[in-house]
């Protein structure tokens, strides 16, 4: 017998209070390892693939995964729509399509394309009937009609973003303060950025005006949450590479208005950057991540849900060893964080010996209203569909 994807949340956090480590909520942690994630038992699940594929991923007990749609273009961050519609963002393909499933069976039944020939259109948002789209360099808003399934009323609100560089992505979210949030990333692996809007969470007023730099000090913060009942925005932070395998920690981490997380010159738990010698004074002041994860982890979108926060890891490019590449999940307790443990994985196969030898990459997390989770694949070119199961 089914069941929804929520109703495995006893279970996962009967697991949490064994894995449970004091990372405060608030915004400090005492000491960082490289990861060695803590796993539910996992059991194996083919899947079919568009061109005639079967691929296997590991599934922690009692979840189930199944493809949600495919065909798809580099699909990365998505945001819920009326009626069950979910829009997709891309990045390769500059288009945002949005697919539909009226009836709530357990995958789309049409995918229409809804723009086409953007730059870079990597995240969406929706709210109140109008949909936000961010491409490098801006971030427009149009209305959408779910009877016909098009979009009208473009008006750009935030333009002339920074472009160029390492970071091209830009994330867009909907605050629950009424204001509108934008990551950008750093135009470069490690240096002082001239555009001080570089590496920073920006924040405007939902007509685009008035922006500010809300935090800074993140390399490429690309995901963006917000925790429900509390409304703290949370991030996910990419750190700097050429450091060896486990240095510095990529993050996930709570943020508030005014914290600066080091970037450049400062990483991890308070460390001098090797290469940009930080003024003085300046690491034993930067603001501490909740959660600092395996670097070169790639972590990118996150959604919470059940308790706790799953994350998507997208892997890694430049480790000795490949990383990444899976869905994990943090549990909380009161005000406390826990260690990260594995509930999807099997895009890198066991036998890999660099990231290339990935069949898939997640990215995006969406909670559907009957509690299941999409994840998307920017590699395969896939959404799939997790949810819950009685085993």
């Amino acid at each position: 017998m089914r069941r929804s994807f929520a109703s495995t949340r006893r279970q996962r956090l009967a697991l949490a209070a064994a894995v449970l480590v004091a990372i405060p909520f608030a915004r400090f942690v005492t000491s960082y390892q490289p990861e060695a994630a803590a796993s539910m038992p996992m059991r194996p699940v083919t899947l079919a693939l568009p061109g005639e594929r079967q691929q296997v991923l590991q599934v922690a007990s009692g979840l189930s995964v199944s493809l949600y749609a495919g065909g798809l273009r580099s699909p990365r961050f998505m945001a819920l729509g009326p009626r069950g519609d979910v829009f997709v963002g891309s990045w390769f393909s500059g288009n945002v399509d949005v697919l539909i499933n009226r009836g709530g069976g357990p995958s789309a039944t049409r995918d229409v394309h809804l723009l086409t020939g953007l730059y870079i259109p990597n995240s969406v948002a929706y709210s109140n009937g109008l949909l936000y789209v961010a491409e490098q360099t801006k971030v427009s808003v149009f209305r959408y009609n779910p009877n016909t399934v098009k979009l009208s009323d473009r008006r750009v609100l935030i333009s002339g973003l920074p472009p160029g560089g390492r970071h091209v992505t830009r994330t867009v979210s909907l605050g629950p303060d009424g204001l509108l949030y934008v990551s950008i990333g750093s135009s470069c692996n490690v240096c002082v950025e001239a555009d001080k809007r570089r590496a920073t969470i920006m924040r405007f007023r939902i007509d685009g005006s008035h922006g500010e730099i809300f935090a800074r000090g993140m390399r490429n913060a690309v995901g963006l949450a917000w925790q429900p009942g509390v409304n703290v925005l949370w991030a996910t932070v990419n750190g700097r590479d050429l450091l060896g395998d486990n240095m510095p920690p990529d993050l996930v981490t709570a943020v508030h208005r005014g914290d600066n997380f080091g970037w450049p010159y400062c990483y991890g738990l308070r460390h001098p950057d090797p290469n940009v010698p930080p003024p003085p004074g300046y690491c034993a002041s930067m603001t501490l991540p909740t959660v600092p994860v395996q670097a070169h982890s790639a972590p990118l979108g996150m959604v919470f849900a059940n308790g706790g926060l799953y994350v998507a890891y997208h892997g890694s490019w430049n480790r000795s060893r490949p990383t990444g590449y899976k869905i994990v999940f943090i549990p909380f307790h009161d005000e406390r964080a826990g260690t990260p443990h594995d509930v999807l994985t099997g895009w890198l196969p066991s036998n890999a010996v660099n990231g290339s030898d990935a069949w898939g990459r997640p990215v995006g997390l969406l909670q559907l209203p009957d509690s299941s989770l999409l994840v998307s694949d920017d590699l395969a070119g896939v959404i799939y569909r997790v949810t819950g199961s009685r085993g």
